[in-house]
């Protein structure tokens, strides 16, 4: 009888587990394919920043320099000026929200300082009405209103009404600049159903260097302590300075905020019927 020759145990065992090891590998490479979790939060900063940026109009220093900010703005232009109806266009074609910029009498000031078409507190309130409507429509694109000075006329009740009453007929927004601590925009138009927000910091009411870079670290804390932070600069004096104090902001703030136009910080009032 021939015996058999007995093959390893090795030789036997090896090939299975070859076999069993090519039928796993490509799900365990499968597996490797699939991306990893993302370490970024799902959405971005829920904290709102708009900064409105006045007097426009007047081919005021600044003005380039504001309009290429690569951010979105909010541009109050004033009526009836050499530049009004450019600065409005521009601003509207490189995507900024427009607002009028309202010449309104101050407490203290020369006059002279608010250019034509202002609305004063010796006015009639046909005037009144005939003045805004005009200014409105010399402004292309303007959403809403603002108040250049104003810190006599925004506290005038019988004026804010009437400016107010013309904001709601036009289907606009008002944005209470807070020249004054005791301005009715917010009250009246609260009472009429008007979307309103209010300013909280001025950039450059000083035109130093200094002092808007001050002022921006006041914002920056503003914007940790708020949901919604509004602050003004302006061109002309200041312009180029206050150009570039955001524009070196801008970063640090993106951290925190998101930045939007004006019509997106509005306080919606529900009126009652009986009360419209």
């Amino acid at each position: 009888m021939v015996m058999k020759k007995l093959v390893p145990l090795r030789q036997v065992i090896l090939p299975v587990m070859v076999s069993a090891l090519l039928l796993i590998l490509p799900f365990q490479v499968g597996a490797s394919d699939e991306p990893m979790p993302s370490t970024q939060p799902p959405n971005g900063p829920t904290k709102q920043v708009a900064i409105v940026i006045d007097d426009f109009g007047n081919n005021m220093e600044g003005t380039a320099e504001m309009l290429s900010l690569p951010i979105p703005l909010t541009v109050a232009v004033m009526p009836f000026l050499p530049s009004t109806k450019q600065d409005a266009q521009l601003a509207h074609e490189k995507g900024h929200e427009v607002i009028l910029h309202l010449p309104m009498e101050p407490v203290r000031g020369k006059k002279s300082w608010l250019g034509p078409g202002a609305i004063t507190t010796d006015l009639s309130n046909d005037e009144i009405r005939k003045r805004v409507l005009a200014a409105i429509e010399d402004v292309p694109y303007a959403i809403g209103i603002n108040n250049h000075m104003g810190s006599k006329a925004t506290a005038d009740e019988r004026v804010m009404k009437i400016v107010v009453e013309i904001c709601k007929e036009k289907g606009l927004i008002l944005l209470d600049s807070k020249t004054s601590s005791k301005s009715l925009v917010g009250k009246i138009a609260g009472q009429m159903g008007v979307p309103y927000s209010e300013n909280q910091l001025f950039f450059d009411d000083l035109y130093t260097y200094s002092h808007i870079s001050k002022q921006m670290v006041k914002f920056k804390k503003l914007i940790l302590q708020k949901e919604t932070s509004i602050a003004i600069g302006h061109v002309g004096p200041p312009g180029k300075k206050t150009a570039q104090v955001i524009k070196e902001a801008i970063p640090s703030i993106q951290k925190e905020a998101t930045f939007v136009s004006i019509s997106k910080t509005m306080k919606t009032p529900t009126v009652k019927k009986d009360e419209s």
